[in-house]
């Protein structure tokens, strides 16, 4: 059996873009990655990011957020960030590991101006399906 490559998704709060990318490499490509997630700081779970995962087949209702000292200790492949912030506070990881850099919206903050709860679900749902595409091409991405 081939090794996984563990790779940490890490975001600010680690509650709801961390938390799809983490879910969607699970599902799409749990025989190749292992995956983690983790912010620079704690929040709760968005009750929209596990709705709109939901949705699209994916359960993410189990996972917790959790705060980067509680995986630093795992020896990484790489590293990617999902928000400017947590690029921006990233550490350094010891060893080879690979970083990278993709910044996807933070879909609260539009939705916090919707007039309805289907228009903010729609910024999730958009987001939802970014980070889907972007899993979809992580094996591309781990070999370059």
């Amino acid at each position: 059996m081939a090794v996984k490559l563990k790779i940490l998704f890490l975001c600010t709060g680690n509650s709801c873009r961390s938390q799809m990318a983490e879910g969607w490499a699970r599902h799409l490509r749990g025989k190749g990655i292992e995956p983690y997630s983790a912010g620079i700081e704690v929040r709760e779970l968005d009750p929209n990011a596990v709705k709109v995962m939901a949705e699209a087949g994916v359960d993410i209702s189990h996972h917790r957020p959790k705060h980067l000292d509680e995986v630093k200790h795992i020896p990484f492949d790489m590293v990617i960030t999902v928000c400017d912030s947590a690029n921006e506070s990233c550490p350094v990881f010891p060893g080879k590991v690979k970083r990278l850099h993709v910044n996807f919206d933070d879909p609260p903050k539009p939705a916090k101006g919707a007039k309805s709860v289907e228009e903010a679900l729609a910024h999730y749902r958009r987001v939802r399906d970014e980070i889907r595409h972007f899993v979809e091409t992580l094996p591309n991405v781990v070999e370059q």
